[in-house]
């Protein structure tokens, strides 16, 4: 994919040379561009997490396990999949930069707390979390 630079410069960006820095600047980028930095508040973009969460969701209602798993192979079902993905993310980039929160140091220290709060041989393998 190509992508335009904060002055003008076009470059190919994909998941192995891009930041979660690079993506916050193109999603802040955008809004300035549209004058809509007035529209990020907290609340409204977590209405907005939720509310695309939820149209991700939608792709799979009514749907068997067995049948969505196949959605890989499906173009049009994993282009609306990824539609959705980056909707949801994109919400998340920008309430992250609202809040001045540190995406990167917080996925880390999350998983970090999840490592001691569920020891995988404790863990391992099992879904039900009451043992």
């Amino acid at each position: 994919m190509i992508v335009s630079t904060k002055d003008g410069r076009s470059m190919s960006q994909n998941s192995l040379n891009t930041t979660l820095n690079d993506l916050t600047s193109q999603v802040r980028l955008f809004l300035k561009e549209r004058e809509w930095e007035k529209y990020q508040n907290p609340k409204d973009l977590a209405e907005s997490i939720c509310i695309e969460a939820a149209e991700l969701l939608e792709v799979f209602q009514w749907v068997r396990t067995e049948e969505s798993e196949q959605f890989k192979n499906k173009p049009q079902k994993a282009q609306r999949i990824k539609e959705e993905l980056a909707d949801v993310l994109i919400y998340c980039l920008g309430m992250a930069s609202t809040l001045n929160i540190d995406l990167t140091a917080a996925v880390l220290e999350k998983t970090e707390n999840n490592k001691r709060k569920y020891p995988a041989e404790q863990y391992r393998g099992k879904a039900n979390f009451d043992t």
